[in-house]
């Protein structure tokens, strides 16, 4: 081999092992967790559902519950009835009312392309971006939908200001004239964030309560708000970031419409178990499986037996992950709606067996903590305005009932 041959040959290997190296590069002392998560339902069909943005950005506000100097975003088309074709993604600081913070607007790729198609049914995952985030950071994403998007992948309890504006408006740092808002939202999954390996990941997974129904809408004030605000004031507190798997309507077993999501136990590898850094699981779900088969459902009909063996499902799974599960009693619901002498039978039954049977690594106990004193059985009318979500109030009795002891 001549001389010239002989320094071709390792300047090609010296590039390869650079790339290589380049592209295996992460800190020893950093890994993905998930800060902020939505879990998709629907919504109801519609006549324009087939084609619901068309040429339109959407510009979604999040916060994030870890510091990390790299993040990654999930786009998801679980509920698509076709590819959905992203035109344009970038992130930025969001400064308030859809305003982007100048010199933090970051484009966002996807296997190294800025124009993707996400398959009907698929989650996608972005390419690592260099953006500096620290705990509690609102991030505002914008994704630019060129064509009929199809049907939307929606979590309908948003609680947040969200923003629709025609066009391109994925590098504008201020909402053009025109810009609507929304509540809810649309294709965004989640948000990773390259954190300290001492940090991990609590999902809170339930229904309405957990996704902060009755709360004040851009307020961050549901129960898992709450308590996170509870684990940061405790200096001696391991670090956590929480990811809220709630969805309105849930149930454990059955589904009542597209816009209450898959049942638990078939939506949880996808929600929970598929998310980054989980170390530890919150569960309160149960009480749309009693009201709703009980008054709503009735060809539904659920036993606390059925619902129990639910959740051991939901455990077993969790622990083949060796994940911790806390088992979440259900609340009072007396005045609710659905609410009837068989179904608080049942509420009854079910909590029994998650204060006593030991399957749960560790119990939350809701149901004592939210009972009027004199009517256990009811929500007291301070805490709520329906006799079934809690208010910012109920909310925050409920955050601070938990034994911070659980996750030291």
């Amino acid at each position: 081999m001549t001389r010239r041959h002989l320094m071709t040959a390792l300047s090609g290997l010296l590039l390869t092992l650079a790339v290589t190296f380049t592209a295996v590069a992460q800190p020893h002392d950093a890994h993905w967790v998930t800060a902020w998560t939505m879990s998709p339902s629907t919504l109801l069909p519609s006549p324009d559902a087939a084609d619901a943005f068309d040429n339109q950005t959407l510009r979604q506000i999040v916060r994030v519950t870890a510091a990390g100097e790299s993040i990654r975003l999930r786009v998801s088309n679980a509920h698509g009835n076709k590819p959905l074709a992203i035109g344009a993604m970038t992130v930025a600081m969001h400064t308030g009312d859809g305003a982007l913070r100048p010199g933090t607007l970051q484009e966002v790729t996807f296997s190294g392309e800025s124009h993707f198609n996400v398959a009907r049914g698929a989650v996608a995952i972005s390419d690592p971006v260099a953006l500096d985030v620290s705990d509690l950071d609102e991030l505002a994403v914008s994704i630019y939908l060129p064509q009929g998007s199809g049907n939307a992948t929606t979590h309908r309890v948003g609680l947040q200001t969200n923003y629709l504006i025609a066009g391109d408006a994925t590098t504008e740092l201020q909402l053009p004239d025109g810009a609507e808002t929304f509540e809810v939202w649309h294709f965004l999954r989640a948000v990773d964030v390259l954190a300290d390996v001492s940090v991990s990941t609590i999902v809170t997974v339930g229904d309405s309560i957990t996704d902060g129904v009755g709360s004040t809408l851009d307020a961050n004030l549901r129960w898992p708000d709450q308590f996170l605000v509870r684990l940061r004031a405790d200096s001696d507190m391991p670090k956590y970031a929480i990811a809220n798997a709630g969805i309105s309507g849930n149930r454990v077993l059955h589904e009542r419409a597209e816009i209450f999501g898959e049942n638990l136990q078939a939506r949880f590898e996808r929600d929970v178990l598929a998310l980054s850094g989980v170390s530890h699981i919150v569960l309160l779900e149960g009480i749309n499986d009693i009201g709703m088969s009980v008054s709503l459902a009735t060809d539904q009909e659920v036993t606390p037996e059925q619902i129990i063996a639910g959740y051991r499902q939901i455990i077993a799974r969790a622990k083949a992950r060796d994940i911790s599960i806390i088992g979440a009693t259900l609340t009072p619901f007396a005045g609710a709606g659905y609410y009837t002498e068989e179904g608080e039978a049942k509420r009854q039954q079910v909590n029994a067996w998650i204060r006593s049977s030991g399957a749960f690594d560790a119990v939350i106990d809701f149901d004592r903590a939210m009972g009027d004193p004199q009517n256990p059985g009811r929500l007291p009318a301070s805490f709520t305005s329906d006799n079934l979500h809690p208010n910012d109030a109920g909310y925050k009795a409920m955050a601070d009932s938990i034994d911070l002891g659980i996750f030291r």
